[in-house]
């Protein structure tokens, strides 16, 4: 299988003309960005020393330059650490205590201990040294090393080689249906696994990126839309709560300019998912489920299967979804466990952690628990760290969630388990609740509306009113905290 690198450069010798990054300002050719991307390897390799297997942090901003920054390491067999730029001082550390990297871009002004340069140093007049050889990664190769964004705890780095992120672009692409001539708006942060991944999905496709620093700024994103014929974009659910808010139904406007959108990284209300099909009725509007270690494991497209949207869909092309007991068995469709997933796309571990602790042999496991049913339809019922185990019976707090969410003054709220306070169950289930009217929080009125609903045994025992749920930058809610 080609490597995503591979891929790019293939097609920019084919069609050096064809615009393949633009920001607004400046823009570049694939024939300009595989120049850039062979001089960047280049100065990498001269200026600083950099090699195989050598460890290279770079700050995921969207400019030009980090394109050829992030391949030119790939080109010299390097391993590529993205981060945020904003990144906070512990998580840097952690990071670079970690990986211990021969090199920091982008962040010049932070560490004086280690050989740092500016991405300003990636924009070339020049062109590469006809007489410098190189030759594409090796498909086993280490290709990325991506950091967790810790929400059951420390952060993992997870390693991804060349032939995984060749597989997901290849997968995603294969689902989504993309071709040479889509014009994509990327909006997501690129540090993450999600915007980083549409990225190498476009360029490795031939296609045209539009980089925009985020959805925050409405009017540039739908003049965009307008003035460069975009026709896809990726989004998480929260980016569609801005839009929707700042901007009510203009993207039904776009409904036949629209080829895709993917949506991922967190649960989105079915209400959204329906507001979308009216909307965008022509359009492949592709939710996917996944990990970073697994990516886009599941998909499914609103319009054609508008009748399964309480799921997150079926296994992606070329991955296989096994749902497993405690013991690693797989279990009957219908029957709960944990979500297991195998593929070429799926990592090969984590950094520093024994590999059989997340692996049934090459299985991986995922840490969700769902179940699937006959026509191999996944519905994802929690984190298997955060079910709530009541008197040795499984209680999911989404399942709990969900039915909370249809009281009409509870606005949004998530169950954590907690220790019965009986010392008789060992855990029992808390909600903690936003809500305009407070005072309306009583459990034993609650009792009486949920009680149809859901069994004795999963109803909160306790309740707590909050003003905001913690989240990720990506919409996970990191229940853990509220614990």
């Amino acid at each position: 299988m080609p490597s995503v690198l591979e891929k790019i450069y293939r097609f920019g010798s084919d069609n050096p003309d064809k615009i393949a990054l633009l920001n607004g300002k400046d823009s570049k050719t694939y024939g300009q960005m595989i120049s850039d991307i062979v001089r960047s390897a280049q100065m990498l390799s001269q200026k600083f020393g950099i090699n195989k297997g050598d460890r290279v942090i770079l700050a995921a901003d969207k400019q030009l330059e980090f394109v050829s920054a992030y391949f030119a390491c790939h080109l010299l067999e390097a391993v590529a650490l993205p981060i945020a730029p904003d990144t906070n001082p512990t998580r840097y550390d952690l990071i670079k205590s970690r990986v211990a990297p021969s090199l920091v871009i982008g962040f010049p002004e932070t560490d004086t201990g280690l050989q740092t340069v500016g991405l300003d140093r990636f924009i070339f007049d020049d062109a590469p040294d006809p007489t410098h050889s190189f030759t594409f990664p090796d498909p086993e190769a280490l290709a990325d090393i991506i950091f967790t964004t810790g929400t059951t705890g420390q952060p993992k780095g997870v390693t991804l080689s060349h032939k995984n992120i060749a597989a997901a672009a290849l997968n995603i692409n294969t689902f989504i249906g993309n071709d040479t001539e889509d014009v994509e708006m990327l909006a997501l942060p690129i540090s993450h696994s999600f915007g980083l991944g549409r990225m190498r999905c476009a360029l490795s496709n031939g296609q045209t990126v539009i980089m925009l620093g985020s959805f925050a700024n409405v009017k540039r994103f739908f003049r965009f839309m307008s003035e460069y014929g975009v026709n896809g974009f990726g989004m998480v659910p929260a980016s569609w709560a801005l839009l929707k808010k700042l901007s009510g139904d203009e993207l039904g406007r776009y409904s036949d300019q629209l080829h895709y959108i993917e949506i991922g990284s967190a649960p989105m209300p079915i209400s959204e998912k329906k507001n979308l099909i009216s909307l965008l009725p022509h359009t492949r509007i592709c939710m996917h489920y996944g990990l970073t270690e697994a990516s886009r494991s599941a998909f499914m497209e609103f319009n054609s299967e508008s009748d399964r949207l309480d799921t997150v869909g079926r296994q992606s092309p070329n991955m296989l979804i096994t749902i497993r007991d405690d013991e690693g068995n797989e279990v009957p469709d219908g029957e709960e466990g944990e979500i297991c997933v195998e593929g070429d796309a799926v990592t090969g571990g984590y950094l520093g952690l024994p590999h059989d602790d997340y692996f049934w042999g090459d299985v991986f496991r995922t840490g969700d628990w769902g179940v699937r049913d006959g026509d191999g339809y996944i519905r994802l019922k929690s984190r298997r760290k955060e079910l709530i185990n009541v008197g040795g019976k499984k209680v999911s707090p989404i399942e709990v969630e969900d039915v909370l969410k249809t009281i009409d003054f509870i606005d949004d709220c998530v169950c954590v388990g907690i220790p019965d306070p009986e010392a008789i169950l060992g855990e029992v289930v808390k909600a903690f609740i936003i809500t305009g009217e407070p005072e309306r929080i009583d459990k034993e009125a609650i009792d009486v509306m949920i009680g149809g609903r859901l069994e004795g045994y999963k109803h909160p025992v306790e309740y707590a009113v909050i003003d905001e749920i913690p989240k990720t930058s990506s919409g996970k809610i990191q229940r853990l905290l509220l614990k």
